[in-house]
């Protein structure tokens, strides 16, 4: 028989079958990545930390509403002075509130321990014998804490729509311009800033990323990203440093009000999506560089 007549099995048996080369990509280890990522239970707990805070800030306006208690003053996070007239503002709020600390917290927990916690639970070895290639598992995780970038803000968008519906009332949507927009409209505005909100997270996610190939402590990695995140952000709020500012990643995260405009101010927002794709580059293959030349023991 000849090979041309031969099974694919019955070639692998004769040791004929030709070898295809292995993709630098593949969305079955993808898959198996993301689906173990939130399959565990610190995952499921910052989720419902990430769900439980619009609930918190819901509950708290209307209880002050009830009161006779006014936030026309200005103070308090962004948007929540329009919140009692429209439930829609608490997506808003609750991201404004959420994003300085909250989901970046989330997101330095997944990506300080996507590769620290592989190799102090000594599953990194038999990751890369799999095999599943450096930069190939270097990629897939990362794109797994991007995944949670966006899972984590949609939890916060839609639990706080959730919690805006059944407490206050839905109608159109003033913007910050003082046009007023239909509320379908102002919808899809409140699906774009969660999706600004996640890219402004980029970053972060790629110096967690980087730090976790420092190490085999999933919890030095995790803490050593919510640390610099906390630094640096009291970086961005010193006058002094107002020089270096413009280069910190958190400097434009709340660009994503310019969204609510009419028209909308693109200048901020181009600049945010800049510095972030520019912190994953220089991070990214900063963790390349790293990976790729560590000797793996665990």
């Amino acid at each position: 028989m000849s090979q041309a007549e031969m099974s694919p099995a019955e070639l692998s048996q004769a040791g004929a079958a030709p070898r295809s080369p292995r993709p630098l990509w593949s969305l079955g280890l993808l898959r198996s990545e993301i689906t173990m990522t939130f399959r565990r239970w610190r995952t499921l707990a910052l989720l419902a930390v990430l769900a439980g805070v619009p609930v918190l800030v819901g509950v708290a306006v209307r209880i002050e509403t009830g009161r006779g208690r006014s936030r026309g003053g200005g103070g308090g996070p962004a948007f929540i002075s329009q919140v009692t007239n429209n439930g829609v503002f608490l997506v808003f709020t609750s991201l404004a509130v959420t994003l300085p600390f909250f989901l970046p917290m989330a997101i330095g927990v997944i990506a300080g321990d996507s590769l620290a916690g592989e190799a102090h639970g000594g599953t990194l070895r038999y990751l890369l014998v799999a095999p599943a290639g450096r930069t190939r598992l270097l990629l897939v995780k990362f794109a797994t804490t991007l995944t949670f970038c966006l899972v984590g803000t949609l939890t916060v968008a839609l639990s706080a729509l959730a919690t805006g519906a059944l407490l206050f009332p839905l109608g159109e949507v003033t913007l910050l311009s003082g046009t007023s927009i239909p509320l379908a409209e102002g919808l899809l505005r409140a699906l774009a800033i969660a999706g600004a909100v996640a890219l402004s997270l980029v970053g972060v996610a790629a110096i967690g990323l980087f730090l976790s190939t420092l190490t085999t402590s999933g919890i030095a990695a995790m803490a050593t990203t919510v640390g610099l995140l906390i630094t640096v952000q009291i970086l961005d709020t010193l006058p002094q440093l107002e020089a270096i500012q413009p280069y910190l990643f958190p400097h434009y995260w709340l660009s994503f009000a310019d969204l609510l405009r009419d028209p909308v101010y693109w200048d901020q927002l181009a600049k945010n999506f800049g510095l972030q794709a520019v912190y994953a580059a220089v991070f990214g293959t900063a963790a390349w560089a790293r990976f790729t030349t560590r000797d793996i023991t665990a």
